[in-house]
């Protein structure tokens, strides 16, 4: 802790002129720094999601690297840091592979993770002191989301296996799986056939496979040698054991009871699964069998996952929403007392009521508080709550967004990733002490994989504005200029409206939508919150519902309004651009201003009838208009719809869709294509056949970063108007 205060002096080290090298050493101070372009999107390493050690001496992170963008090639390795920052980061695994998702065993003596080194994704074994790798799996439907029993004696994991074969043995289960699988591929026929809905997640198809989990039982009859038995389904029949949503996810979505004889797991719904959202937490032995699963949270018709219990075993705490059919309903923290079995001894009670916050994790920090994280008025901080003090959160940290938790033993270290606007995720340590409660800073950063990328680069140091909105309420947003800004000359600007609608642009990294990217071609970006934005209510979350052209477009074009008094703007050079909702509002924008040079539009809402019809999650659109567009509420489908507004439409527009997006299915992206085609209106259909609703391959990313900054550098020429 010696170092704490200095490492949060230069916490954000894009801004510093000396960087911690990635060997330890200080590197030499950088006097000139270069414009953020593409090609450094794929030069930062991608920190994933840490884990600390028992003892809290050590966290084990995976770090990716793109080792050639143009062909999509990438490694994963393994890191291994102590946490109070007393030496740099060294790597433990040297694959050329991708080895990923490390977690401790409970005695701090092995690391298990996942790896693709022999073909496919199986779960693997490493002393954190060295040496060879031992593999643990070899099922032929691939193993990950792996996790320890408290006593050391099982590993459970995920696996999507066609569920006619799961009460099988193992061995036979396995083989017939492989064999379906072949001759899947194999065969001249491609047809998929389908008897229910939800065939399909996000970009693939699901081909009638559920997602199991398994338990391997270890033991160790030679010291240092751990031997693995077959795995068992644990969750055998025609139901998924682990969401098939990732809005119902989160980083633990199933663990082992106290005693390691029962999992405690999120399940997807039995029935209307495509519709529904009573996503419940179910328990069941890991002998392995044909037990019915035991549902704990079925007096909930909303969702509950995130499962976790308390250091002694006689509480369990798991999120929980309230209303059916929203997903963006607010997370509760709720509590449980239970048997050291998993089993509930008590009725489930909520500890965050009166909270307007939704949280996203939980770990225990002692057997009476919980440490937690929320999005708050466009940032992530960390969060205590104690199980004595109901609706009480205590803010413990206020910079960037903090994400994926993890807690020593004795709960006296706190592991986490926290990324910002201005740099990529790395993990840090939080000391859990008196000063905790009271930091600012993220904590001491241990990962320092960026450092010299960080130190060579100019980027903008973002500013937060609040404008009044719709109803006079107030509209956060943030502003970022581009390298050599003078505020004395004029500038163009990029508009840009987050997807959602119910998510936030926040004080954080992306490597798909990156304001600092944009910004770095020589545009002032405007990142606005608009109403349906999360962290600043439940109450302006809930107002987009119903109401996708209402007030949240009279909150964007305030936060426009701000922008264009600003002395600085160029308001005949102003474009504006999104992403699914955020495409949807492009297409809105497109009827309803011409405030706007040009649009660009990606993976948009154009048609909400043929939204409806061809999305894989009803309960979605369901809840937006209250029901199927053939009920009651008919009109709500067409109100906000901008297919109705094709006649308005005038200004350029660049869409951009893809063959695998299953959220919002590619033709949306081709009727408005085919509605500004056949007025004469200047557009272009960019289409990645092998991309979902994100654009993530290298490749495929920089080229869509080019087509997209060369579109609009013809309608408003970046840099200041001289």
């Amino acid at each position: 802790m010696k170092s704490f205060l200095w490492f949060a002096a230069v916490l954000s080290v894009c801004i510093t002129s000396t960087a911690f090298a990635q060997d330890g050493n200080l590197a030499l101070p950088t006097m000139t720094k270069r414009p953020f372009s593409v090609e450094d999107l794929f030069a930062f390493q991608r920190v994933a999601a840490p884990s600390v050690s028992p003892d809290g001496a050590w966290a084990v992170f995976a770090a990716t690297e793109i080792t050639d963008s143009h062909t999509n090639k990438s490694v994963s390795r393994l890191w291994l840091v102590p946490t109070d920052g007393s030496a740099p980061a060294r790597q433990l695994t040297n694959s050329a592979a991708k080895d990923n998702n490390p977690k401790w065993s409970p005695d701090g003596r092995w690391i298990a993770f996942e790896s693709t080194r022999s073909g496919t994704s199986q779960l693997w074994l490493i002393n954190p002191c060295g040496g060879e790798a031992k593999q643990l799996t070899k099922i032929s439907t691939d193993a990950s989301n792996a996790i320890w029993s408290p006593d050391g004696r099982h590993i459970a994991f995920v696996s999507a296996v066609y569920p006619e074969f799961s009460e099988k043995p193992f061995a036979e289960s396995d083989k017939a799986n492989k064999e379906k699988s072949d001759a899947i591929a194999a065969s001249p026929v491609k047809a998929r056939v389908f008897k229910r809905l939800f065939y399909r997640h996000w970009d693939s198809y699901v081909e009638d496979k559920r997602q199991h989990l398994f338990v391997i039982d270890l033991t160790e009859d030679i010291p240092g040698v751990i031997v693995a038995g077959d795995p068992r389904d644990v969750t055998p029949g025609d139901r998924d054991g682990y969401p098939t949503s990732s809005t119902f996810s989160s980083t633990q979505d199933f663990c082992f009871s106290p005693d390691s004889t029962h999992l405690v797991f999120t399940a997807v719904p039995a029935t209307e699964e495509s519709w529904s959202t009573n996503y419940d937490l179910c328990r069941v032995s890991i002998g392995g069998g044909s037990v019915q699963w035991e549902t704990l949270t079925a007096s909930n018709p909303a969702a509950d996952g995130h499962p976790m219990f308390s250091p002694d075993g006689t509480k369990l705490a798991f999120r929980a929403q309230r209303k059916p059919g929203y997903e963006a309903d607010k997370w509760e923290i709720n509590l449980v007392d239970c048997n050291l079995d998993g089993s509930f001894a008590g009725a489930p009670r909520s500890l965050t009521p009166d909270i307007d916050l939704s949280f996203d994790e939980i770990v225990w920090r002692n057997n009476d508080q919980i440490v937690t994280v929320a999005e708050s008025n466009g940032s992530k901080p960390i969060y205590a709550i104690t199980v004595s003090k109901p609706n009480v959160a205590e803010r413990a940290q206020s910079v960037g967004t903090s994400m994926n938790l993890s807690i020593s033993a004795d709960g006296s270290v706190l592991i986490c990733n926290n990324s910002r606007l201005t740099h990529p995720a790395e993990v840090f340590a939080v000391q859990l002490n008196e000063q905790f409660l009271r930091a600012k800073a993220p904590g001491l950063n241990l990962s320092h994989m960026n450092d010299r990328m960080l130190s060579e680069i100019e980027f903008a140091e973002p500013s937060s504005v609040t404008v009044p909105g719709a109803d006079n309420d107030p509209m956060q947003m943030w502003i970022l200029t581009p390298p050599g800004f003078d505020k004395a000359q004029k500038w163009p600007l990029a508009f840009l409206v987050h997807g959602g609608p119910q998510g936030a642009w926040a004080d954080n990294w992306s490597f798909r939508w990156n304001p600092q990217i944009w910004a770095a071609q020589g545009y002032v970006v405007a990142a606005p919150n608009p109403r349906g934005s999360t962290g600043f209510g439940q109450k302006y979350t809930d107002q987009i519902s119903g109401d996708w052209g209402g007030r949240c477009y009279v909150d964007l074009m305030a936060g426009l309004a701000h922008m264009e008094q600003q002395p600085f703007i160029d308001t005949n050079r102003m474009f504006a651009a999104g992403a699914s909702f955020g495409g949807y509002m492009m297409n809105w924008f497109e009827g309803k201003t011409d405030k706007f040079k040009t649009l660009v539009n990606h993976c948009g809402v154009y048609n909400f009838d043929s939204m409806y019809t061809t999305t894989e999650e009803l309960w979605f659109d369901e809840y937006e208009h209250g029901g199927p567009p053939w009920g009651p509420n008919r009109e709500s489908y067409e109100k906000h719809s901008p297919h109705r507004l094709a006649a308005s439409f005038k200004t350029p527009m660049l869409i951009i869709h893809n063959d695998l997006d299953f959220r919002v299915p590619i033709s949306e992206g081709q009727q408005v294509f085919t509605a500004l085609q056949r007025q004469g209106i200047p557009s272009k259909f960019i289409n990645f056949p092998d991309e979902g609703h994100w654009v993530t391959k290298p490749a495929n990313s920089r080229y869509w970063h080019n087509e997209i900054f060369a579109w609009v550098k013809e309608y408003c020429p970046p840099g200041p108007n001289h």
